[in-house]
């Protein structure tokens, strides 16, 4: 019945298949699909692991044994560090070939090869980035003779023996209804792959919004909404004896109504911010700078054995990105005695493990949201066509890349020529060119830092490992057995010419606009075994302005989650792995008290005036009575939501373009909640009310109505039948987008601000990728999962098996056995041998 549903699937496609949003190629023939030997049907063949299996693999220098837990996760026990390498490429091919194959031709702008015409776009955004040929030559960088570079080399010949002795039962599905053929994979590939993580991690756009906020009300106002300190701080590197705290006390200055020449130029930054963003493979709707306060939004928390109930150390880690089936992530385990034995998720196209452990040291990361892109106006010898750029006075040349894209065929359907300045890529858009640099496009080595601290023995090891990391920035957290708990914000932070802001659009005509060197290991935001027992991360501002000044980024995301992972921390002092655990889907989010208390001191003063009615009391008593928790099934957290988005509409219509409904940029919560504290700010006066002066009361007031009235339109004029899974829930997605393919209206415990926050539809698409937590006690033990499963087979009952651990906030227990023996054979579901050819 399985098979005959996927087919079934299959031909309800209507001939159309997806890539993101975009149609991307017909299904090939029925008759090809329904071919008993290597259509449909035979997928099944693959779909599920043999429980024995003996092959020659072509380089081995010995034995590799690969034992599948009841997990699915492959153990590969070898006597050399390349031959563990080399099994895992191979095993990482037969689970997921297909993605290695997308991830790579993502990056390389080469999906019209695979799936035609219809991907051009892609294509086109991927080239004008020109991270390929940014990984290219980090891999030629690297030195014939090093240890990463045979270690890459290993692995990928371990996925080319795959495909070359892949029967034909086993093609994946997706090639099949494309018609195509996997590639051959290059040692380069894992390179392509580190600048995809780059590509979503670290990549920024928000000094144009920046730029179109400033033109439509002025340098102050723009400072005041988009500030370059969070003003409510609880940074990662923590300060004695001080919590969550205020650092200024008044933010909104004036809004300068605008013109129509503020009106026409900022609007022009908003298309040439759109541009970006497009060509970075990000959306453009939202209008926001933030790219870290829902959507990826990670965490993770460590504490000392001081506060530990077991004496021993203690690690989470809880990284956000989007939801795929199948996942980002693969489970692994390599075990080389005397060299590594570590275990971890790794990411299919490469040999590391960049989040995970070894019997020592576990670590994890959060993304830093450090300032490493930067935006040069250029002047250029021609507007359309240019062939030269002036610094200093002096024209020099362009490079020109001439980008051809092709088909499956072969035949070229496209050519592009794309610019680049000494900075990097240039843009053309309605401000002009404008070149970009960032740090994930210079030389670097990641693969090699994560291959050294996989061997770490302890915090400081693990650290000193990781000195030659760059990009994307990280703040890595660690613990180990000895005790000790860490955090480091690592990566590449570059030196700004004059006030070293670099949320600015530079002066592209002279050289003193550009990088001046890079900051110290030292000045990293960082603390090892701090006083409080405890440390975490949630993507807000590493370091407290006050005590260590200088800058880092600009507009941080809201310090809701780590408000609310420190005061759980705090109030926890005997802390347990299953506290840990019930942390990641914690439904609570600390901005809720600040929206309640505007809508309380609303309220008292409509009734003073004798302006609230029963059916404003009737609205107010649905979240009066609500424990401001956001689980499945909890009813009010829908008003609350519909709520803070009907303030932020009200308050922010400075920011809208008269005559279009579509802000510049959004200020995110963190600003909103501030602007509640000021019950006169000119910003709660609506400009289309000329004739009257709102105040934060009128305001949220009106909104409350107007939430009480969109609420009961939405989902019904009962809010006791209410549900918060009618408003939120999660999707995980095909990788193709493939009708069927993917897990839709899952219900999960999720809400804007909480540790597993959400954006502000109600299709949550980002989420938790991976929930972990480590005790690092004289018998190491680890509890792990994430949304989907290890097979990227449709068919096998690897696809979607730890799904519904995920959605209930489940972990399992991470088996880590020392040698293949150790592992029962109760608990081992396949042992594959590998044997040199």
């Amino acid at each position: 019945m399985r098979k005959l549903s996927l087919a079934v699937s299959l031909l309800a496609l209507a001939g159309v298949l997806h890539v993101g949003f975009r149609s991307v190629g017909p299904v090939p023939p029925l008759g090809v699909l329904l071919d008993p030997a290597h259509g449909i049907w035979s997928v099944g063949r693959a779909a599920e692991l043999p429980s024995t299996e003996s092959l020659a693999l072509a380089g081995l220098s010995g034995e590799v044994t690969v034992k599948y837990d009841d997990r699915g996760v492959p153990h590969i026990f070898a006597d050399q560090e390349n031959d563990a390498y080399r099994a895992l490429g191979w095993v990482h091919a037969r689970d997921r070939l297909f993605q290695m194959e997308v991830t790579q031709r993502a990056v390389a702008g080469t999906l019209t090869e695979l799936v035609g015409a219809r991907a051009l776009p892609l294509d086109r955004e991927s080239r004008r980035l020109a991270l390929a040929r940014a990984a290219e030559a980090k891999w030629a960088a690297i030195p014939e003779e090093s240890e990463v570079r045979q270690a890459v080399v290993a692995y990928m010949e371990g996925v080319n023996a795959y495909v070359a002795g892949m029967p034909s039962y086993a093609l994946p599905l997706e090639y099949r209804i494309l018609g195509t053929r996997p590639r051959i994979f290059e040692p380069k590939d894992t390179y392509y792959l580190l600048a995809r993580m780059s590509q979503t991690l670290s990549y920024q756009d928000s000094e144009l919004r920046y730029a179109a906020v400033e033109a439509l009300v002025g340098k102050a106002a723009a400072d005041a909404l988009f500030p370059i300190d969070a003003p409510i701080q609880e940074p990662i590197e923590p300060v004695a004896g001080r919590r969550a705290a205020v650092i200024r006390d008044h933010y909104f200055s004036a809004p300068v109504t605008p013109t129509a020449d503020r009106m026409a130029e900022a609007k022009r930054w908003r298309d040439a911010a759109d541009i970006v963003a497009t060509a970075a493979g990000r959306s453009t709707e939202s209008g926001s700078l933030i790219r870290g306060e829902a959507v990826v939004g990670s965490n993770n928390w460590a504490v000392a054995p001081s506060r530990s109930a077991s004496g021993y150390a203690l690690l989470s880690g809880d990284p956000h990105l989007e939801l795929t089936l199948p996942s980002i992530w693969y489970e692994a385990h390599m075990v080389v005695r005397g060299v590594i034995d570590v275990y971890g998720v790794t990411i299919p196209l490469a040999p590391i493990v960049p989040i995970g452990f070894n019997r020592d040291v576990a670590w994890t990361a959060t993304n830093t949201g450090n300032d490493v892109v930067d935006f040069y106006r250029e002047t250029v010898d021609h507007t359309d066509s240019p062939r030269k750029y002036q610094v200093d006075g002096e024209w020099r040349d362009l490079v020109l890349h001439v980008e051809q894209f092709r088909d499956k065929s072969g035949k070229e359907i496209a050519e592009d020529t794309m610019f680049s300045t000494h900075r990097g890529p240039m843009y053309q858009t309605a401000q002009g060119w404008l070149s970009v640099r960032w740090t994930a496009r210079e030389i670097s080595d990641e693969g090699d830092a994560f291959r050294r601290a996989a061997r770490a023995t302890n915090v400081r090891e693990w650290y000193a490992a990781m000195d030659n990391y760059r990009t994307p920035a990280q703040n890595f957290l660690t613990a180990d057995k000895h005790g000790t708990i860490g955090i480091r914000s690592t990566g590449r932070y570059p030196i700004r010419p004059g006030t070293g802001r670099g949320d600015v659009i530079f002066d592209g005509s002279k050289s003193a606009s550009d990088w001046t060197g890079d900051r110290p290991i030292s000045w990293y935001p960082q603390s090892i075994a701090p006083a409080q027992g405890y440390l975490a991360s949630a993507n807000q501002q590493p370091m407290d302005p006050r005590v260590r000044p200088g800058y880092v980024g600009s507009d941080w995301p809201s310090p809701w989650r780590a408000m609310r992972i420190n005061r759980l921390l705090r109030d926890h002092p005997a802390m347990t792995p299953d506290l840990m655990r019930q942390f990641h889907t914690d439904p609570q989010s600390e901005q809720t008290p600040f929206i309640l208390a505007a809508l309380e001191a609303s309220r008292t003063w409509a009734q003073r005036g004798g302006n609230w009615t029963p059916d404003d009391e009737h609205a107010y008593q649905v979240l009066a009575g609500w424990d401001q928790k956001f689980t499945p099934d909890n009813g009010p957290a829908i008003l609350l939501t519909v709520l803070s988005a009907s303030i932020a509409r009200l308050a922010w219509d400075e920011l809208v373009p008269m005559g279009e409904d579509r802000r510049v940029a959004t200020p995110n919560s963190m600003m909103l909640t501030r602007l509640l504290a000021d019950q006169r700010s000119v910003w709660w006066d609506v400009r289309s009310t000329p004739t009257e002066r709102e105040t934060r009361n009128s305001i949220v007031l009106d909104a409350h109505r107007d939430a009480w009235k969109r609420a009961r339109e939405l989902f019904g004029n009962d809010p006791s039948q209410w549900k918060w899974s009618q408003a939120r829930m999660a999707h995980v997605n095909h990788l193709l987008r493939l009708p069927g393919f993917g897990r839709d209206s899952l219900a999960v415990t999720s809400g804007p601000g909480t540790l597993s926050p959400t954006d502000g539809g109600g299709s949550v698409t980002h989420g938790a990728s991976w929930r972990f937590v480590v005790e690092l006690g004289p018998e190491l033990k680890a509890w792990g999962t994430y949304p989907g499963g290890q097979s990227g087979n449709p068919i096998s009952s690897r696809y979607v098996d730890r799904l519904e651990l995920w959605r209930t906030g489940q972990l399992a227990e991470l088996r880590v056995p020392r040698a293949a023996a150790e592992l029962s054979v109760e608990r081992t579901s396949a042992v594959l041998t590998f044997r040199p050819e």
